[in-house]
Order: structure tokens, then sequence, then C-alpha cells
């Protein structure tokens, strides 16, 4: 072990200049830093992102209601440039409080919704639209123990994890050995339940697999804090079956770029208002 000791003190103050990649937007407070309202495009479903798991999951949630036919889940997407603390404007504020990505806003009722949170928005367009939810509730029940589990276990893999992984200022044996055990443990539980089911709910894909997949997904494909290898990704064979499977859906293909800024051109695009958009990409 040769990391330094701490002693934190009494009073915990806050130090801005501390804090790594990420230390110009995070802050021990909450509310708006700046009045900016949000744009409003033509479509009921306006959604205010950014191609991070957590968004990914949003705009995979609606093309897949899409390629399903249902017009009705046409909508923009507006990047939240979190780098540019976009996600402390007013505007944004006002529909997430907790100034968070991805949020959308729902035109289409009186008054109009606000949603926020990933798990609770892929629920609630699974409850308006009446799919990739089962309604058997047995399978239903499934797929809501797994929205939860990702909820609960996704922030060990980001905040805990990737942060000290990837993104700290110093890396630190503890902290590291720490979350990847962690990490290593919650792949096996995916693994040792994808051995017996080819998604997570059962034999339907849910919202359950489009929660988990942009996390623990593009963590065994290498798309996640290059640290496919430092893991093992190839020993959980299940959980890599699952997530190349789900790669391969056109909707989860179009859904995993939109709001993206960075990688390979064909793969970002910035805003997204209608499908054309994509037939743009080079």
């Amino acid at each position: 072990m040769t990391d330094i000791t701490y002693t934190p003190p009494k009073i915990w103050k806050w130090d801005a200049s501390s804090g790594g990649k990420f230390a110009s937007i995070n802050r021990p407070i909450a509310g708006a830093t700046h009045e900016k309202a949000l744009p409003v495009g033509k479509h009921p479903l306006q959604i205010y992102s950014l191609a991070t798991p957590n968004g990914v999951k949003v705009t995979v949630m609606l093309e897949e209601l899409l390629e399903l036919g249902i017009k009705e889940a046409e909508y923009d997407a507006w990047l939240i440039d979190i780098m540019e603390s976009d996600q402390f404007s007013s505007g944004f504020v006002e529909v997430n409080p907790n100034s968070k990505i991805p949020a959308l806003m729902d035109h289409s009722v009186t008054p109009s919704q606000r949603v926020f949170e990933s798990g609770s928005i892929l629920f609630y367009l699974a409850e308006k639209f009446g799919a990739f939810i089962p309604k058997d509730p047995v399978a239903k029940t499934e797929c809501m123990n797994w929205v939860f589990w990702q909820m609960a276990s996704a922030p060990i893999l980001g905040g805990g994890f990737g942060h000290f992984y990837a993104y700290a200022p110093e890396k630190f044996e503890y902290p590291i050995n720490r979350f990847t055990m962690e990490i290593k443990r919650q792949l096996d539980v995916l693994d040792r339940h994808l051995a017996d089911n080819p998604y997570l709910a059962g034999t339907e894909y849910s919202i359950a697999d489009m929660l988990v997949w942009p996390w623990y997904g593009a963590l065994v494909l290498g798309r996640l804090y290059d640290a496919a290898e430092f893991i093992e990704a190839d020993s959980y064979t299940h959980v890599m079956r699952w997530a190349k499977a789900i790669d391969l859906r056109p909707a989860v293909q179009r859904g995993r770029i939109v709001n993206r800024t960075w990688g390979e051109t064909y793969e970002q695009l910035r805003e997204r208002h209608s499908a054309a958009d994509f037939e743009n990409l080079k």
C-alpha cells in the first residue's frame, strides 16, 4: 500500500482547485449559475443531453420506439455541454434541479411534463408508449429488479471505478483496487444471470437492457475508460454475448451517437431533430 495517509479535517471545506478533470463543474451546492433558456424544437419530446452512458440510454430508447413505428416518439435532442456548464443554466435547472443529464420535456401533455433521472425517463416512455416493459407481472418485476440494480450499481462504475482509474489527478492503489473488485463482482452478477437468459428481464428485450448496456456493455466492449483488458472483459462471456447482440441493433447504433462530440466524425451527431440527420454523417 503506497497511498499517502489523509487525515480529514474536523469540518470539510470546498477546495475548488481540486478534483481533476471535472473540478470546474463539480461543486457542493445546487442551483443555476447563469440565465439561459433552453431551445425547443418542433417535436413534443425534447431531450437535453450528452452521449455519456446515462444520455445514451434515453436516445437508444427513443430510437427503439421509432424503430417500432411509433411516430409519436419523434424527438429533438439538444446538446448539453457539461464541460461548458450548460447543465447549470436556469433553463436546464428548471427541467432538472439536480443539474445532471439527461433531461426530458414532454410537451404532448398539458401542462408540459418534466422528467429527469435516466431510469425515470425510460420508465416514463415505456409506460407512455406501452413498449419495452413486459406486460406479464413476473417478467415486469424482473425487469424492474434490473432497472433498480442499474441505478444503484452504475454510480460505483462511473463515480467510483471510472473516476479513480481514469480521471483522478493522481492514481492511488486503494481506491482503484476497491472499486475494481466491486465492478468485477457486478460483472459476475450479470454474467451468471445472462448465462440463463438472453436479456435481463428474460426472453424479452426491455428498458432494463437499455439502462445497463451503455455502462456495462460499453465497458466490456472496450468503449469505457479504456479498461477492458484491465478488468479481463473477455472472461465475462455471457455479458460479452449480450453486449455484442445489443450493439448490432440499428436503433442502438443510432442512439449511441446522438449528442456525441468525440470519436470518429461518423459517430458524432451533436443534435438530432429528424431521422434525416443520421444520413448526413460521414
